[in-house]
């Protein structure tokens, strides 16, 4: 019952048959092998257009190095108050760019409209001492578990074209949001105003691979030297190829969100009919946030369930009580029916 993320699942079979064969042959180094031209190729076919695609080994190299593309001397970056470039990277996308993050309030971990002009508003261009306003960076599907809707991204990008700012997205679970949504690749980005995006693969069956896919191709320039003084550029990268080659064979890469969000959506209709549990607010892609009782938790972990506490939003100091705590619970394309109803089962049990 391994709830904690969806990076300590495995890699899928197929993405490690694929490296595996791989590992047997000779091939050009630094990107320029077929294979790496054939899978660059494949990702114009998803995106419906002609892009710039680069591969590095992490969510944080992909985040950092596409807004290093967008620096801008004394710029800022925009981005939700949760959002991972924020919280979570160690200033790795501050010290890459050259930039700063700033932060940006939002109910359900997206970016309020209204607060972002505000914010882009105490940026101006001419603004010597405080920075001026640069980029925006959404987060795809957002870090609380819930997912931008076409609408709300129209929203957000307009806001940045009207002020001239490109617009990044973090991916790192772009597929389980797509899947969430039902759309096209290119409806959920270019086709919204999406500049770079993030396109992660780890945390849905690959073993170490994210792509950084350029809409915007002026953008990737430089890009290549980006990555080069970064240490991103593998010598090897057709192991990074060979993944993404599995990935998205046969539209892999959905079916596998597709099976991480079926069990989400299993475990927060089972959390709605327990009394020891609830579920803190609604999500739809694969992350759940629930309430459960200190000794449904505590039982659960004893008896081998791995999750991680989540502290409560500023904005809802009531939403736990004093015998409560709150967890966030991740399913992947590992997670299994039987892992689910284990889980509920002793959790109605505590």
């Amino acid at each position: 019952m391994f709830f904690a993320s969806d990076n300590w699942a495995g890699a899928h079979p197929a993405i490690n048959d694929r490296l595996s064969r791989e590992s047997t042959r000779f091939a050009a180094a630094y990107g320029n092998s077929e294979l790496d031209k054939t899978v660059e190729a494949r990702f114009n076919e998803i995106f419906e257009r002609e892009v710039s695609v680069f591969f590095v080994s992490t969510g944080t190299a992909a985040n950092s190095l596409s807004l290093a593309s967008m620096a801008r001397t004394g710029g800022v970056v925009f981005a939700h108050s949760e959002a991972h470039v924020i919280e979570d990277e160690c200033g790795a996308p501050d010290f890459f760019s050259g930039m700063r993050m700033v932060p940006v309030e939002g109910a359900g971990g997206k970016i309020d409209p209204e607060k972002l002009s505000s914010r882009i508003a105490g940026y101006p261009q001419d603004s010597l001492h405080h920075g001026r306003a640069a980029a925006l960076t959404l987060t795809q599907a957002t870090e609380t578990g819930t997912v931008y809707s076409l609408d709300e991204i129209d929203a957000l990008t307009a806001i940045a074209r009207k002020n001239g700012l490109p617009v990044h997205m973090d991916g790192a679970r772009f597929a389980n949001a797509l899947v969430a949504l039902g759309c096209s690749p290119a409806e959920m980005t270019w086709k919204r105003g999406v500049d770079v995006l993030s396109f992660g693969g780890t945390k849905n069956g690959c073993w170490c691979a994210e792509a950084i896919v350029f809409f915007n191709r002026d953008l990737a320039r430089d890009f290549a030297f980006i990555r080069k003084r970064s240490a991103q550029l593998f010598s090897k990268t057709r192991f990074i190829s060979a993944q993404f080659e599995a990935y998205l064979e046969g539209d892999r890469w959905l079916d596998l969100a597709r099976h991480a969000n079926t069990m989400a959506d299993r475990l927060r209709a089972g959390i709605r009919t327990q009394n020891s549990s609830r579920l803190a607010w609604e999500t739809t892609s694969n992350e759940v946030f629930a309430v459960l009782s200190k000794a449904a938790a505590t039982s659960a972990e004893n008896k081998g369930a791995r999750f991680y506490g989540w502290p409560v939003p500023l904005n809802q100091p009531d939403l736990v009580g004093s015998d409560e705590t709150l967890v966030r619970l991740v399913t992947s394309f590992a997670t299994t029916e039987e892992d689910i109803d284990q889980f509920l089962a002793i959790c109605k049990a505590g």
